[in-house]
């Protein structure tokens, strides 16, 4: 009776999902409302000719973190040392962009059905811990347990220096962005585009999640994506095909002055990063020896990736950091050898030879690549990888004005007290909101 129901809801279950893929939207969940711009939006956006965003341009530089991470299905636990992987001890960034893949095992019900917004939750509040770890104001925090009964007061989780202006899931595949609170009155024009490229060339197991913004007067896209598995000769063209459709079918709203970026390469810096799934064209024990003795640039002139942008047939004029760390997947659960090569696996006789699938990439003028390493968490069979990044950005002299406002401490009072005012009062308060607290 079940296999009969699930074959009658299967072709509806399709459709839905088809239907509610939205190309394009703010439906994203984030601090703030996604119906509410920044402070400074309604400035930027009712100037016209011969005003102060016509005046002379000034450039100011920005440090920004990405990395992505196919976590293999497997649900996060207290275990996991995200402090490791965002380096906040070793330095601190502006921006943070996070890509993860498989955030839920890829099995029917998850693709078809409806997403889990459970796990999703559960990274970003880790995420926030970790950013805001040595932020939180100890004396609000006492004072909120003194008035506990007081749900607004609740709601309100203190002063953080790292705040969630975009985080976005479909099916396994999700991207998280988080900016530190000055920063955050500057990014205007938020939007976000999914693209499936799974089952049916149309469904998320497989596919992107993109999300766009303009800091001061630079537009930024970054693009997660979970490109076509496999392992066999003539599996790269499913990619480049997955690459293909991600870069045609995403797009992004116009926007109130109709001259936003639409398309993924009309953006000023862009960042592709994933599980991009490129393998090492080589025959497996070869890939295995050179594994073995850590010369990674013989194989490094056998990856697919590699050949492909070379060759000029996809992603020609993008940029790629030195890569000075061992491929990133398979490993063994919980261990640190690669699949195939653990005999005390119960699977071993299924091999997986080691590549480099998880990879971060990038174009643009002003966007320099600093730093390209992974991370060693055991958690799934792929190891985290994560690049720093310094961005130019055009600001206009007569704005740079404003951002030294919001760090001076003047505007923090003027803050506070505007806090306490929207609490008390329903008037600021929006009655809808897809923000997000935790």
């Amino acid at each position: 009776m079940t296999g009969k129901l699930t074959e009658f809801m299967w072709p509806a279950l399709v459709a839905n999902k088809i239907l509610n893929k939205r190309v394009g939207s703010s439906n994203f969940i984030a601090d703030y409302p996604s119906n509410t711009e920044p402070l400074l939006a309604h400035v930027h956006s009712s100037l016209r000719p011969r005003t102060i965003l016509n005046d002379q341009k000034d450039t100011q530089k920005y440090k920004i973190f990405v990395s992505t991470w196919n976590v293999g299905g497997v649900a996060p636990d207290e275990g996991v040392n995200m402090e490791d992987l965002l380096e906040t001890c070793n330095k601190s960034c502006d921006i943070y962009v996070l890509g993860f893949q498989e955030i839920v095992p890829l099995k029917a019900s998850n693709v078809l059905g409806y997403e889990n917004s459970k796990i999703c939750t559960k990274w970003n509040s880790m995420i926030r811990e970790a950013l805001n770890k040595n932020t939180h104001d100890r004396d609000l925090k006492d004072e909120k347990k003194k008035n506990c009964c007081k749900k607004e007061e609740n709601d309100n989780p203190g002063p953080q220096d790292f705040q969630c202006i975009i985080s976005k899931q479909m099916v396994g595949i999700m991207i998280s962005v988080w900016a530190k609170r000055h920063l955050r009155p500057f990014i205007q024009h938020l939007s976000v585009s999914c693209v499936g490229c799974g089952i049916m060339g149309c469904l998320g197991n497989k596919g992107s999640v993109s999300v766009r913004f303009v800091l001061h007067e630079t537009s930024f896209c970054f693009v997660c994506g979970h490109l076509a598995s496999g392992g066999r000769e003539g599996d790269e063209r499913h990619r480049n095909s997955d690459v293909s459709e991600i870069f045609s079918r995403t797009s992004f709203p116009k926007g109130p002055l109709l001259d936003l970026p639409r398309k993924i390469l009309d953006h000023n810096h862009i960042v592709l990063l994933g599980d991009l799934n490129y393998r090492i064209s080589l025959p497996e024990e070869t890939t295995r020896l050179l594994v073995e003795n850590e010369d990674w640039d013989s194989l490094l002139e056998h990856d697919q990736l590699m050949m492909e942008v070379m060759s000029g047939n996809m992603l020609k004029g993008w940029h790629e950091g030195t890569i000075k760390f061992a491929p990133t997947y398979k490993y063994c659960p919980n261990s640190d050898m690669y699949y195939g090569c653990c005999y005390h696996c119960k699977k071993a006789t299924k091999k997986r030879a080691p590549a480099w699938c998880d990879r971060i990439i990038w174009l643009g003028k002003g966007l320099k690549q600093i730093e390209y390493s992974r991370s060693e968490s055991k958690l799934s069979d792929h190891r985290p990888v994560r690049a720093l990044f310094m961005a130019e950005v055009r600001v206009s002299a007569a704005l740079k004005s404003f951002e030294s406002l919001f760090l001076s401490e003047r505007f923090e009072q003027i803050k506070t007290h505007f806090d306490e005012v929207s609490h008390t009062d329903d008037e600021f308060v929006p009655k809808k909101q897809r923000s997000f607290r935790l």
